[in-house]
């Protein structure tokens, strides 16, 4: 069974869409949830209270325990006020849900300094200034589970999206690192690519003739649930999530071509070009856990 009795999450960018929903499913499962919500407009842009109080009066109202938390992710200063919140109101903290996100879309031709630097802030810098101040309390307690809002746009790429897709797939990055630096502690750190119709997503999703009641955010909160909860014993994992459907997506190493550099010479750049297809090959492949499977790939050429 996945519950979350005596446990406490901190959700960033709860106050609406995604957010909110894991918010109410996780602290009717029993979870102390501090809703962080800057309030601002889908670029960024502004601040109000509004938001996340609503999602906190919703959770009281059924029941549940909740506190509002309206820092800005993007800074130090930010991430660790919304960690320090749910110190000073649950007195503990095991779960990060990093959610928070906005959109400055525009061809790379396009782009402008502040549509990259303020988009990178929220997404990759915002995560790991939450997720940074969190670790400590995490580490201390021997457990934690952190999830990573991540996108097919940087896992497959989007047009127009250069900023965002950047900073998606760098959560992916921190997430491998984490998860290796988490392991002896009991924290779990995987990432999802969520397909849901938002605030935020509703245009670009409009365009494909993707609806709410098809993707509705309500449908990715399950495995949220179950990735941030202590039932899940997985950790590195990024799952495609919406429109009921759950997939697993994964980063795989081609058996490819293999020149011993002492026995056979060294590589030349005819040998890539005249061995494309078998460098592509995806017959057989590796999922390595990390880069030491990489090392452990190779080395089994050379030894051989």
């Amino acid at each position: 069974m996945v519950d979350f009795k005596d446990r406490v999450a901190v959700i960033t960018g709860a106050g609406g869409g995604l957010g909110r929903e894991h918010a109410l499913l996780l602290a009717g499962l029993g979870a102390a949830v501090v809703v962080n919500d800057l309030g601002g407009s889908v670029d960024g842009t502004g601040a109000a209270s509004s938001a996340a109080d609503a999602v906190v009066a919703e959770i009281v109202a059924a029941g549940g325990a909740a506190v509002a938390e309206y820092s800005s992710v993007a800074t130090p200063d930010g991430g660790a006020a919304i960690a320090r919140k749910a110190l000073d109101e649950f007195g503990r903290l095991d779960v990060v849900i990093n959610n928070a996100g906005i959109l400055r879309d525009k061809s790379f031709a396009n782009m402008e300094e502040d549509q990259v630097t303020a988009v990178l802030d929220v997404h990759l810098r915002g995560a790991f200034w939450v997720t940074r101040a969190a670790w400590p309390h995490m580490r201390e307690q021997s457990y934690g589970r952190v999830l990573m809002t991540s996108s097919a746009s940087g896992a497959m790429g989007n047009f127009g999206q250069s900023n965002y897709g950047a900073a998606k797939m760098g959560l992916i990055g921190l997430m491998n690192v984490l998860k290796l630096e988490g392991a002896k502690y009991n924290i779990k750190v995987n990432a999802i690519a969520p397909i849901a119709v938002t605030r935020m997503t509703e245009e670009l999703l409009g365009s494909f003739g993707i609806t709410a009641d098809q993707f509705g955010p309500q449908a990715v909160s399950p495995a949220v649930a179950y990735l941030t909860s202590e039932s899940c014993d997985l950790t590195g994992e990024i799952w495609s999530v919406g429109g009921g459907s759950v997939s697993r997506i994964f980063v795989g190493l081609t058996d490819g071509f293999f020149k011993h550099p002492v026995n056979d010479g060294q590589l030349a750049t005819e040998d890539v070009v005249e061995n494309l297809e078998l460098i592509r090959d995806t017959a057989n492949y590796l999922i390595p856990a990390s880069n030491q499977d990489e090392f452990q790939k190779l080395g089994a050429k050379l030894l051989a």
